[in-house]
This record gives C-alpha cells, structure tokens and sequence, in this order.
C-alpha cells in the first residue's frame, strides 16, 4: 500500500519491509543498511505493482444518505416509510424492475446503516463516536470497503470537521489499508538491500552494473544485459527475481481492477 501525494498518484510504501538479511552487514554502516532497506522496499513494491503493504489511516466518513436523487412511487419517500421506485437490473440478460420496502443497500430490503471507505480495508483499528471507541463487535466490514454497523443503531448523520475526533459530535474511522505483505518478502528485500548496502560502502554487489563481458586469464564471463533486465522487471538476484516472477508475472505496473455496468453486486461479508 502507498501514500497518496494529493495529486491522484502515489508516493511510495507507507513503511519499509521486515528484512532478512542474506549477508554480514556488521561491517557496514547503520545509515547505509538503512537507507538500503528503504531502497529495496520501494524497489520490490514497485516491481510487485504497487500492490503490497500496509497503511494506517484515520478518515472522517459521512454516512450514506437515503436520498440519493432517485425518484419514489406514491408512497412517498422512504424517510417518510415509502417504498422507492422500481429500479431496473439486467440479469443473466433480461432486464427486470426491482423495488424495496426502505432505503436499502444493494442486496438487501432492509435498512443498511453502512459507511463505504477506500478499498482494500485490511484491518478495523478503531471507531471513535464523540472521542468514545467503539466496541469491535458492533461493526463488520464488507467488500473490502462496506463499514457496516451490527449494533442495530446507524452511524452519524453529522461529522463536525471542525473539531478533533475526540471531541462531541464527531466520529472517525480509523483502519490499515492494503495487503498484507506474503513469505519471501523478508529474503528479498534482505538480498537486494544486500548488495544496494555492499555498493555504497564501495564493495564488490552482484547487481549487472552494465558490464556485459568481462576475460580474464583467457576465461570469458558473460553478464547478463542491464538494460534489458530492467526493462522485463528483473535484476539478475535469484531470490528478488523469485518473489517478483510469483507475485507480479505479467509484470503489472499496478493492482488490475474490472468494472462492469451489468455484474450484479456480490456482497462478501466480514471481508
């Protein structure tokens, strides 16, 4: 997971990776091996596509209205216990007019108090409601992004930007966003920070630096082309080619995502 820059792109992982490192770093310099970790985090993130991590956030939602600009049937609107429109949904080809008994969400007939946040939600950490927690059983998350309240109450109305949100009239959800970084992560971040280390300190790394061929004592050693390692996402390290080629193997500059205006809606909940 990364953050974001306000622009709409992204600035890096939140927080460098665990790392295992696959050689003696006692000699080198804190500062180094530091900076080496931080290097061969962004570097894997990057080549996984953007896709593993972890962030924790703290947002200020506002509930989901009822009135959403729909139009409602002679009954009135469902604030006032009217039924809504009949809405139509193409299904397995045919179209079909829909309707409920209240404001509901996208499966159900009944009320559903939910908030929806950015996805992927990895973890719940607290929900404050006028600077007080909330017990952890009194909400779900759904789709990776539905906060659903299980309590039988319904979330705020209001939320006084104006104040902290440990103060009344406010609420605030505070959650990790992205996915949780798989085994194999540690050695590769541990190799690559290896050998990005051993180079700054001005050591010998098996990082390509460009030389394609080397002959010495009538031996020819033959290096691997820099450029086109890059280019295919590689950098001829055995354990960081391994994580990349199983996590990332068509090489996707970032998360892949499918819309589709006729998918019915699938709610997974507790997801």
């Amino acid at each position: 997971m990364s953050t974001p820059n306000g622009t709409g792109g992204t600035t890096g992982p939140c927080a460098d990776w665990p790392v295992t490192w696959t050689c003696d770093v006692d000699t080198l310099n804190p500062a180094v091996t530091g900076a080496a970790v931080s290097m061969a985090t962004a570097a894997l993130w990057s080549l996984t596509g953007m896709r593993f991590g972890t962030c924790e956030i703290t947002l200020r939602p506002c509930a989901r209205s009822c009135d959403d600009g729909r139009f409602y049937d002679d009954f009135g609107p469902p604030w006032e216990g009217g039924r809504s429109y009949p809405q139509p949904a193409l299904i397995g080809g045919l179209w079909f007019n829909l309707t409920c008994g209240s404001c509901a969400g996208g499966c159900s007939c009944s009320t559903v108090s939910e908030v929806q946040l950015p996805a992927p939600v990895h973890t719940i950490v607290e929900v404050l409601i006028d600077g007080t927690p909330m017990a952890s059983g009194a909400y779900r998350v759904d789709n990776n992004r539905l906060l659903v309240r299980t309590d039988g109450d319904v979330w705020p109305r209001c939320n006084d930007l104006s104040k902290d949100d440990t103060e009344e009239g406010t609420w605030s959800v505070t959650a990790t966003y992205g996915e949780a970084l798989p085994d194999g992560a540690s050695l590769a971040v541990g190799q690559l920070a290896c050998e990005i280390a051993k180079a700054a300190a001005g050591g010998d790394c098996k990082l390509p630096a460009g030389l394609q061929q080397l002959v010495r004592q009538g031996v020819t050693i033959s290096y691997p082309d820099v450029g086109e390692l890059f280019k295919q996402g590689r950098t001829g390290l055995y354990l960081v080619d391994l994580f990349v080629s199983t996590w990332n193997p068509h090489g996707l500059r970032q998360r892949s995502r499918v819309y589709s205006v006729d998918r019915p809606t699938v709610r997974r909940a507790g997801t």
